[in-house]
């Protein structure tokens, strides 16, 4: 009998044992699958894809077309002047001037698209630097003169380049009439002083070039 209780109670512990060892196992496979990045410090279960080469995986540069190298901007340039013709006129230049920026700019704008519907060819169309003219009163007791206000007076030019002679009475008559108060119109042949007058003088510069020179 107590041989056959040994036995018994022997092969008892071996069963419960191998269960022990299976649930072990399966909480281990269980976890590793919900948690792959906490599956223990065992090499197998660490990740081993940080050190291996990507291959240019997820990197999309390499497949865009390459670009030309970006040239550099040369200096700015004097166009040539076209010459006056028979049948039309040489460069002009139109010059609207007055002390309210916005008014200024929307009658340039008006000219340029009316050159456009006229199939006149506009050059240019630039501004100039803005003048401050400075108003000084006197008190009426006293000598001492003082500055009562700053008027800014903005340029804006538009470029014309063979305006024909028979178009031109009908142009200049449309722009008169819709000139706006407060603003001046001019109209004058393009040199290469008004070339000059649209970048601003240096003086110490200029010395400077002198002197090498």
């Amino acid at each position: 009998m107590n041989v056959g209780v040994r036995k018994l109670q022997c092969s008892v512990a071996q069963y419960s044992f191998v269960l022990n060892q299976a649930s072990t196992c399966l909480q281990r496979a269980s976890a590793s699958l919900l948690h792959p990045g906490h599956g223990g410090s065992s090499p197998a279960n660490t990740r081993q894809y940080r050190s291996q080469p990507t291959h240019k995986i997820g990197k999309w540069k390499h497949l865009l077309p390459k670009e030309a190298p970006k040239k550099k901007k040369d200096k700015q340039q004097m166009k040539p002047i076209s010459e006056a013709t028979d049948t039309a006129y040489p460069t002009l230049n139109v010059t609207v001037s007055g002390y309210d920026m916005t008014t200024v700019e929307h009658f340039s704008q008006y000219i340029h698209n009316f050159c456009n519907r006229l199939g006149v060819k506009v050059q240019e169309s630039y501004a100039l630097p803005t003048k401050m003219t400075e108003v000084m009163v006197m008190p009426e007791q006293g000598t001492k003169m003082y500055v009562g206000c700053a008027l800014r007076t903005h340029v804006r030019v538009v470029q014309l380049s063979h305006l024909s002679a028979m178009l031109s009475p009908t142009f200049m008559e449309v722009l008169l009439k819709n000139q706006p108060e407060g603003v001046q119109l001019s109209v004058k042949e393009h040199t290469e002083a008004d070339y000059l007058a649209r970048f601003k003088k240096r003086p110490d510069l200029e010395g400077l070039m002198a002197q090498i020179s």
